[in-house]
């Protein structure tokens, strides 16, 4: 049987990470942002591949790690918080060269075609030390999924404004009737 590779992207500041927190909490496998995680490991040894400092290459990294996850993920179905398509839409956007052999290898990953977003949400929206744009370019960055993913193929499910539980209940169920599928 084929793994399940689902992807839950959208709106920074969005709930996407406390919707997998809680989806891991109820058992299913996840996958952490690659974002997080290399900003994390930038800081631990001082290198640049920082959005704010060199966006490409943190860009260029997200896909590399994403990449790996993708490779490495354990479990029938596995949920990714972001994945390799969010850098190459990034790419898209800003008009950044990417090499034609990287794009292939991203949209070959076999995430499902169909990709959970979370919308932009103001009210639950915070900057932090790793996020450290605001509202204005979280939105940007969701309408550039939301252009291009059907572009590639995917089909975009946004995911209800709800309470963490609510949103784990409705996500659960999204996630039965795609296996039904």
């Amino acid at each position: 049987m084929r793994q399940r590779r689902v992807v839950l992207s959208g709106c920074s500041g969005g709930g996407k990470s406390a919707l997998l927190k809680e989806m891991a909490r109820r058992g299913h496998a996840t996958v952490p942002e690659p974002g997080r995680r290399i900003i994390a490991e930038e800081r631990r040894t001082g290198t640049r591949a920082l959005p704010w400092i060199d966006p490409a290459s943190f860009c260029q990294r997200a896909i590399e790690l994403a990449i790996e996850d993708a490779a490495h993920a354990k479990g029938a179905t596995v949920i990714f918080d972001r994945s390799a398509l969010d850098a190459l839409i990034w790419f898209d956007r800003t008009g950044t060269e990417l090499a034609q052999t990287t794009r292939q290898q991203v949209l070959s990953l076999g995430y499902d075609r169909r990709i959970y977003l979370t919308p932009p949400w103001p009210e639950i929206f915070e900057s932090d030390d790793d996020r450290k744009h605001g509202m204005t370019d979280a939105l940007a960055e969701f309408e550039a999924l939301c252009d291009r993913l059907p572009q590639y193929g995917f089909e975009m499910v946004l995911v209800p404004k709800r309470p963490v539980l609510a949103r784990a209940n409705w996500f659960e169920a999204q996630l039965e009737e795609g296996a039904a599928a």
